[in-house]
């Protein structure tokens, strides 16, 4: 009986697997990274906007993060197996989804929703580094992003009484951290596209 997998060439790692599917995709990460950027310097530039108006930029950025990574899932921008990437697109599109149809949701619910998502993203990217630390340097960047969205999501869970505007910060400084470190790493990933 033979051993060999369907899906890859015969010698070729799934590690390295991983790194060509992401790499080919580097954009994708930039594209997430850059929209987190964006939901955060808005954040930042509008401290007097109302909650509702938060919630609404919120769910447009979730909205937008989560069909990124789903169209990383479809064209295999994402390693192999690509279900935890589609679980966190669907999370994030749910998100988006949940905030457009009820904005009169209350902040606590709300609050415990975002910081659910965030967790879940997280451990997930955690795992998709753990994969692939093997294949390229630098697969920090992934696991710091990991570390922060699990950590943010902590955060808000545990002091979820916090003002509109410690939110709009806070939220604000989350996706620009995010944004951040998917940049780099997409930068860092797009060298080894070939």
């Amino acid at each position: 009986m033979s051993t060999m997998q369907v899906g890859r060439p015969p010698g070729i790692g799934l590690g390295a697997v991983m790194v060509h599917a992401l790499a080919k995709n580097w954009w994708i990460l930039l594209l997430r990274g850059l929209a987190a950027i964006i939901f955060g310097v808005l954040a930042f530039a509008w401290p007097g906007m109302t909650l509702l108006t938060l919630i609404t930029f919120y769910g447009a950025y979730s909205l937008v993060d989560g069909v990124l990574a789903i169209v990383a899932a479809i064209t295999g921008g994402a390693p192999a197996p690509r279900w935890w990437l589609a679980v966190v697109g669907l999370l994030g599109i749910a998100t988006g989804l949940i905030v457009f149809v009820m904005p009169g949701l209350t902040a606590l619910v709300l609050l415990y929703f975002i910081a659910g998502w965030a967790i879940a993203t997280g451990v997930f990217q955690i795992v998709g580094a753990i994969r692939l630390r093997k294949e390229i340097d630098d697969e920090w960047y992934l696991i710091l992003g990991g570390a922060v969205s699990v950590l943010f999501g902590i955060g808000v869970m545990m002091a979820p009484g916090a003002g509109a505007l410690a939110l709009l910060w806070v939220i604000g400084a989350y996706a620009v951290v995010m944004g951040v470190i998917l940049v780099a790493l997409a930068f860092r990933l797009k060298k080894f596209a070939a």
